[in-house]
């Protein structure tokens, strides 16, 4: 019997299939593709050198498959409700292993550009696989199963940074592209032979599907100032982890791709923090707990602006406070991205992948912007100049919070 979701008829996969090990699958499955999305900022200080480009250029590297997903979002994802998922979830994995392939021969930083934003579009496909682990899960443990499986995307988050340093730094930049197309295609390998099939009975074009999306943003204020305020620390996120890799090799810190790995998961380790900033919302404690948040992150950008205002000294003295700013930071992206997350999950059940869908594109547009700035901040004025842009979208989250009001 077909279920109606998000105006469509669509044939539900039978309940409670979904297993252990399947769960471990969909969550390892999207911790392997969102490891592409982040490696880029920890790898800018290679690429750009190697192929000729200046420091202003470099932030595009970040950029483009943070942009490349986002596009994903917004006109890929959408196809899961007209097209056979599994077969939908392959062609992209084979897509983004190609164009990761692509990337090990890339011989300009424009060509680079290109195959990365297909590569970010590509790894979209972790939006199709959660429905399907979702439709999989016995009823009422569909938010446990979602759960476990975002887990997995956020171990993936986590460990992108410090694994393309330690790849970069035995082998070089395209070494760990090469190693992305291998595990994308043996992924897509695993999947082609145990996802089962997951045929949606479309009602609708395609376009009226893309349509629909602009219809939610114009009558949700709640998606709109939500998907604003995390596209805004989104953006002072990415600014800041795509310059420090150029500020860490730098007087007094002098490290290498080896000691740049190990600082970002040191500074990841804000995101264990999560599940506070969702018993905070449980409690009612949305607005009080995002304003926190962004008070955070303004804190946390003064804090790496001192630590690497000196260009000597003991590398130590400056090094623990730029950690202690890297965790801030975490911690108050991932707040807002929880808190704004719940909110917008409780606005239209029936269009709840569409909600989920304009909330991370938009919030993935914003980091694209700022790894695009974090080269011209740091041609322009170096870090300090960086810090002071990061405290400006900070600044502009707490603006969103005053007039938005309460939710």
């Amino acid at each position: 019997m077909p279920d109606t979701h998000d105006g469509q008829l669509c044939e539900r996969l039978p309940a409670g299939t979904i297993t252990g090990p399947q769960t471990l699958l969909f969550a390892a499955s999207t911790g392997i593709i969102v490891t592409n999305l982040f490696a880029p900022q920890t790898l800018v200080g290679l690429i750009g050198p190697s192929l000729g480009a200046g420091a202003a250029s470099v932030g595009l590297v970040a950029m483009a498959t943070l942009l490349g997903y986002a596009a994903g979002l917004f006109f890929l994802v959408p196809m899961a409700d007209l097209a056979e998922n599994r077969a939908l979830i392959l062609r992209m994995l084979l897509t983004a292993a190609l164009a990761a392939g692509v990337a090990v021969f890339a011989p300009t930083i424009a060509s680079l550009l290109v195959v990365l934003f297909v590569l970010g579009a590509a790894c979209s496909a972790i939006q199709v696989l959660v429905p399907i682990a979702a439709s999989m899960a016995p009823p009422g443990e569909a938010g446990r199963v979602i759960g476990d499986v975002m887990s997995g995307l956020m171990i993936g988050i986590l460990l992108a940074r410090p694994l393309a340093s330690l790849v970069a730094d035995a082998w070089g930049w395209r070494a760990f592209y090469g190693l992305s197309a291998t595990a994308l295609v043996l992924l897509a390998g695993v999947l082609g032979s145990s996802l089962p099939q997951r045929r949606p009975q479309a009602t609708s074009s395609y376009g009226a599907l893309i349509a629909s999306l602009f219809g939610l943003l114009r009558d949700e204020p709640v998606l709109r100032r939500r998907a604003l305020t995390a596209a805004l620390v989104m953006a002072a996120f990415s600014l800041f982890w795509t310059a420090i890799a150029l500020r860490l090799v730098q007087p007094p810190f002098g490290l290498g791709q080896r000691g740049i790995a190990l600082f970002a998961l040191v500074g990841a380790g804000g995101a264990l923090a999560t599940p506070l900033f969702g018993r905070a919302g449980d409690h009612g404690w949305t607005r009080s707990a995002t304003i926190a948040c962004h008070l955070v992150l303004i804190g946390a950008m003064a804090l790496a602006a001192w630590a690497g205002a000196s260009p000597s000294g003991a590398s130590w003295q400056a090094l623990v406070p730029m950690g202690v700013g890297a965790v801030l930071l975490d911690i108050g992206v991932t707040g807002d991205q929880t808190l704004g997350r719940r909110a917008v999950n409780l606005l239209q059940p029936e269009a709840r992948g569409r909600l989920n869908g304009l909330f991370v594109g938009i919030f993935f547009v914003g980091g694209a912007i700022g790894s695009l700035l974090a080269g011209v901040a740091w041609s322009w004025g170096g870090w300090t100049c960086v810090c002071a842009i990061g405290t400006v979208f900070g600044a502009a989250a707490l603006l969103v919070d005053w007039i938005g009001g309460p939710e």
